[in-house]
């Protein structure tokens, strides 16, 4: 599978639950949105919420040796205030290429800042035995908070849908959800916060894992008949498609004057031609022969 088809599922991520139909930002589930993967500033977490999480931590299995190599790419939104609504803005932070047994003798730090976000990755391996290795990966919001712990503005120094993808080269991430049975007792130790790792790619590759703060499966997928993100998540591109040709001239044009990635779900959705809405309508896969 292609780095392009990965960032696709990892988008479906990003933008779970960003804007829902009907995608109108006076709608009340768009005004007060519920993301997954939202990490708060430390101050807010300790001081004020008390539940809310200020680190994610993946934890996972590596089959390697010295010639293993590590890459990872943390993707999170920032929400900015935009004409009186919070838009995201997308985010990318990618450590260094790291050597599988230098990171088990040297953690590799690094931060990232961008107004008035703060944050900060900790990379780290432990060998568990010869050839198998333990990779955890933190990601830490170290935003300081100064408005107060009211949602709205803490969103704004928070890193929303968070997760992580990570690709070994010379090497082989084992499955944490079905391991082979030699590596079993080894993935029930690892220790995951806030976020569910999976391999990703197609069936059988073993060089990518995706860090996602929803479950999913090994090798998860976009539907084929999908037109583009709906901002859902799952599979009911059909019934949301009629119910945008549905809106009223009135709730069209307050999309259009809206979010960009809505205006653009609406235009798509208009133009879309009478045979992709048949193949929308159903699809019977994985019949025996």
């Amino acid at each position: 599978m292609s780095v392009d088809q990965i960032e696709k599922i990892a988008n479906a991520i990003l933008y779970e639950g960003y804007l829902l139909y009907p995608y109108r930002s006076t709608a009340v589930k768009n005004q007060q949105r519920f993301n997954f993967g939202v990490l708060y500033p430390r101050d807010y977490c300790e001081q004020a919420s008390g539940s809310d999480a200020w680190e994610m931590q993946t934890e996972c299995l590596v089959r390697g040796s010295a010639a293993t190599t590590l890459a990872i790419k943390v993707r999170f939104l920032q929400m900015v205030e935009r004409e009186g609504r919070q838009e995201g803005l997308e985010h990318a932070v990618s450590t260094p290429v790291c050597g599988l047994l230098s990171l088990s003798k040297q953690p590799v730090h690094q931060s990232y800042r961008s107004e008035p976000l703060e944050g900060e990755l900790e990379l780290r391996a432990s060998r568990v035995r010869d050839g198998l290795y333990r990779v955890t990966l933190q990601v830490r919001n170290t935003a300081a908070l100064t408005d107060g712990p009211g949602r709205e503005q803490v969103l704004l120094r928070s890193l929303v849908s968070v997760h992580s993808i990570l690709e070994v080269t010379g090497g082989h991430f084992v499955s944490i959800l079905d391991p082979p049975e030699e590596f079993r007792q080894a993935a029930e130790s690892c220790r995951n916060i806030g976020c569910w790792p999976v391999l990703v790619g197609a069936e059988g590759e073993t060089d990518r894992m995706l860090a996602s703060p929803i479950i999913l499966y090994d090798y998860p997928q976009i539907a084929p008949e999908s037109s583009g993100d709906l901002f859902d998540g799952c599979e009911i591109d059909e019934i949301l498609a009629l119910r945008i040709l549905t809106l009223t001239d009135e709730e069209k044009q307050e999309v259009r004057a809206g979010d960009e990635r809505a205006r653009r779900i609406l235009e798509r959705t208009e133009t879309l031609p009478p045979e992709h809405f048949q193949k929308l309508h159903g699809a019977m896969r994985g019949l025996p022969k």
